[in-house]
């Protein structure tokens, strides 16, 4: 009897205690509701990691622009326009009949027009000896036209190979497309090279036509003069300057 007075006075205790313990301290776990949480937290994280891609990418979007924007760190342009500057002071430079229309029609009026009656042989012998000076003035204009193109051509070459070296390393579009510019500019350069030689050698060869055409028509005039009576003291060898 004892024993089980013991035991109910026990449980008498146990129930009253469990009676005043505070609610807060009940763990209750709610499987639906932790299972939201954790989903809204992996949409979360996928939102930040989506973000940081994004950056990713814009950043480098920046750099990608900046490399294209970037310019050619190597210019031939200077070079090249020292080039053409040189053959246009040696297309310049041409002596007496030179590049230019009006001086051209002046001279075909005098010393290359067809001789007549009326001149007389000093004057016929003038304009020999002028046609002859035009004729070795153009020869020796083409001839200096042409080293000078031949000195460009080991510039133009040096200049080539560093404009194709740019280009097979260019970091970006810009620089790409700049050193394809200045490639371009090296053959424009090039063809105006080719352009000043055959008209310095055109003006050489139409200037010694002209001579042989006009010392023809004064050797006929010599001759008529020679086979002309009272006339045949006015014959003057002339012929030295054809």
């Amino acid at each position: 009897m004892r024993r089980l007075g013991s035991l109910l006075a026990a449980g008498t205790i146990a129930l009253s205690l469990g009676i005043t313990m505070p609610a807060r301290a009940l763990i209750v776990f709610d499987p639906n509701n932790y299972v939201q949480n954790v989903l809204t937290a992996a949409r979360e994280l996928q939102q930040i990691n989506n973000q940081i891609t994004s950056l990713q990418n814009e950043a480098q979007m920046l750099i990608n622009q900046t490399r294209n924007l970037a310019n050619l760190p190597y210019s031939s342009l200077q070079q090249l326009q020292f080039s053409i500057q040189r053959t246009q002071q040696l297309l310049a430079q041409a002596q007496r009949i030179a590049y230019d229309v009006q001086q051209i029609d002046r001279a075909f009026s005098t010393s290359y027009a067809p001789a007549t009656s009326s001149q007389s042989s000093p004057l016929l012998i003038s304009n020999a000896q002028s046609r002859w000076q035009n004729t070795y003035s153009a020869t020796q204009d083409a001839l200096r036209v042409q080293a000078g193109i031949v000195g460009n051509l080991d510039t133009n070459r040096i200049q080539t190979s560093a404009l194709v070296t740019s280009s097979q390393s260019a970091s970006g579009a810009l620089q790409a497309t700049q050193a394809g510019n200045q490639i371009l500019a090296l053959q424009v350069q090039q063809l105006a090279d080719l352009t000043a030689a055959a008209a310095a050698q055109g003006r050489a060869q139409s200037l010694e036509a002209a001579q042989r055409a006009s010392a023809q028509d004064q050797g006929r005039e010599q001759l008529r003069r020679f086979l002309t009576p009272g006339q045949g003291y006015q014959s003057t060898n002339v012929q030295m300057f054809h």
